[in-house]
């Protein structure tokens, strides 16, 4: 019997390690329902794993489901994501019913196709079901038209907005928590681009330009960090030093000037 080569991340979110273990640094965060390929089977139950936009680390086997034909069946059906910050899936239709489970944005369901008073019945990895609030549903998306570029460019920091204030966490990719290139990539993500999930440009995900070319949702990389440029001269981005998310500006002018990234733009990247 062939060894699996599919895991299911089943937990509200899934710590995607830099080594196997469980005290070790966080390389990237897994949301529910994100299908990974399971390239090595390490001790104790760890595994080395690749994400669907190409990006590497340990999983531990108790936050996967591996099944291979399961994940084949979720690949096909997951086909839409939580879009608000944060959403329970209730056992019943109703805000009396009990937590199943807790979903962040980003997290993959099964739509079952039944409804009641503004709740849809959505299906966990598990295969057990459970009731979302419909309006914190949408469609994932997975792939994007570069000709609608004014749409997407918009979509793009709309996102990225979505996340103001959200605490700073290494690694982090959710409205729990989230580091500056986890903002980037998951806005992007979010809107169907894959882009490289840390704080460098690459050019088999983004081109190279000049700051006088730089539109909305294009992206500032300065040494060891990246943000998103919001036009207006301002920018949106993680920072742990001012505790998470936040907008700050290239002008001197301004009151959210930040002097010492204005400074020390290295590159700027497009993916259009």
């Amino acid at each position: 019997m062939s060894k699996p080569q599919w895991g299911i991340l089943c937990k509200t979110l899934v710590p995607i390690n830099l080594h196997p273990r469980f005290d070790s640094e966080m390389a990237d965060e897994g949301l529910y329902g994100m299908v990974v390929k399971i390239l090595e089977e390490k001790e104790d139950n760890w595994y080395y794993v690749e994400t669907h936009y190409n990006y590497y680390g340990y999983v531990h086997g108790s936050n996967m489901i591996i099944d291979d034909e399961r994940a084949k069946v979720w690949n096909e059906r997951a086909n839409k994501i939580v879009f608000h910050s944060t959403a329970d899936v209730l056992s019943e239709a109703s805000f009396k019913g009990y937590v199943k489970k807790m979903l962040t944005r980003g997290a993959s369901v099964i739509v079952t196709g039944n409804e009641k008073d503004n709740w849809t019945e959505v299906e966990l990895a598990d295969g057990t079901t459970g009731w979302i609030r419909s309006a914190f549903l949408r469609d994932k998306k997975t792939t994007w038209d570069r000709n609608n570029e004014e749409q997407i460019r918009k979509d793009l920091v709309d996102t990225a907005m979505l996340y103001l204030g959200t605490q700073y966490r290494w690694g982090g990719k959710s409205p729990l928590g989230i580091d500056c290139s986890g903002l980037c990539s998951i806005s992007y993500l979010l809107n169907g681009i894959i882009i490289y999930r840390d704080a460098q440009l690459k050019e088999e995900y983004m081109r190279r330009i000049t700051f006088e070319e730089i539109k909305p949702g294009d992206l500032l990389f300065f040494p060891g960090h990246v943000a998103m440029y919001i036009g207006n001269g301002k920018f949106i981005h993680s920072s742990s030093s001012v505790n998470g998310v936040r907008i700050n500006s290239l002008n001197p002018e301004d009151e959210d000037y930040r002097e010492d990234l204005a400074k020390d733009i290295r590159e700027i990247g497009t993916v259009f």
